[in-house]
């Protein structure tokens, strides 16, 4: 598999001279499968800088959303390929009580604050609950599984060809308490993220920041570090920067992650902070803790 960042920001767009080298599109991440199909994971902003041509030739492109805070879905109606007759397009999301996704997208998606109504789109357009068991899309198994966030939330572990991505944007896995005392059955997202080859996962907090912020949703960036060592992943990209931070201060955050993974015995070059436009190829990771 190989990713490619649309946007790798969270909560809402940050554009700026201090956010050039991270970026400041909302989350979205391009997944090229192994059998050369793609899979989108969130329709942020960062949607707009994903090939305008995918789905021309006639491939059938999957739109896989964690959940409908506005930064995850605000990109849909500036993706060229819904606007495209042609061209087939399933979005998948979180179910809820009594209402469909097409609905609870469309609230969002519709007159006054849209020009365009989602249920306008000329593609050939169809949504639907995320299964609540595995299921195949191309090459890939898909997993989701309700994670620790305000609302209906998911994360997804996608396996193709013996490497595993687990994506956890938006996450808060230390709600329940310290990580190192929970049981792994009480861990939110631990299943998904167990031994991934890549884990990309929030990190929108620093340690200080994250007193006021409990409950919010989001982690504390010792709190991803923590999570990702408890679920024995091979790599991990940090996610979800806070709107507030800067080029400079995410370069401090990264060096804190740093420290903190290799005190755990782990390989420093297995962390990395998420940039917009980076691309990442996911290989086996055998060898994990030490490495």
């Amino acid at each position: 598999m190989l990713i490619n960042i649309g946007g790798s920001r969270g909560s809402l767009p940050s554009p700026g001279p201090d956010m050039l080298r991270y970026g400041g599109d909302t989350s979205c991440v391009q997944v090229t499968l192994s059998n050369g199909h793609h899979l989108i994971l969130d329709a942020g902003t960062g949607i707009r800088n994903l090939p305008p041509d995918l789905g021309a030739g006639g491939e059938h492109i999957h739109i896989l959303l964690t959940h409908l805070h506005l930064d995850h879905i605000q990109g849909l109606l500036f993706y060229p390929p819904l606007f495209d007759p042609h061209t087939r397009v399933t979005i998948w999301g979180p179910s809820a009580p009594g209402v469909s996704l097409k609905v609870r997208i469309a609230r969002y998606l519709s007159a006054p604050l849209t020009p365009v109504d989602v249920r306008e789109l000329p593609c050939q357009l169809d949504f639907r609950n995320c299964p609540v068991s595995e299921w195949d899309i191309g090459s890939a198994r898909i997993r989701a599984e309700a994670v620790n966030h305000r609302g209906p939330t998911l994360g997804f572990r996608i396996e193709d060809s013996g490497v595993s991505l687990c994506y956890l944007p938006d996450h808060e896995p230390a709600l329940l308490g310290a990580l190192e005392d929970l049981e792994p059955e009480w861990i939110s997202g631990y299943s998904l993220a167990r031994e991934a080859d890549l884990l990309v996962h929030d990190c929108q907090y620093t340690d200080a920041e994250y007193p006021s912020h409990f409950g919010w949703g989001h982690s504390a960036i010792s709190h991803t570090v923590s999570f990702a060592d408890r679920c024995d992943a091979g790599r991990v990209l940090l996610f979800h920067h806070d709107p507030q931070h800067s080029d400079d201060q995410l370069d401090d955050v990264l060096s804190d992650a740093v420290r903190r993974w290799k005190s755990r015995g782990r390989n420093d070059a297995a962390l990395v902070m998420g940039a917009d436009g980076d691309e990442l190829a996911i290989e086996p990771c055998p060898e994990r803790t030490g490495s």
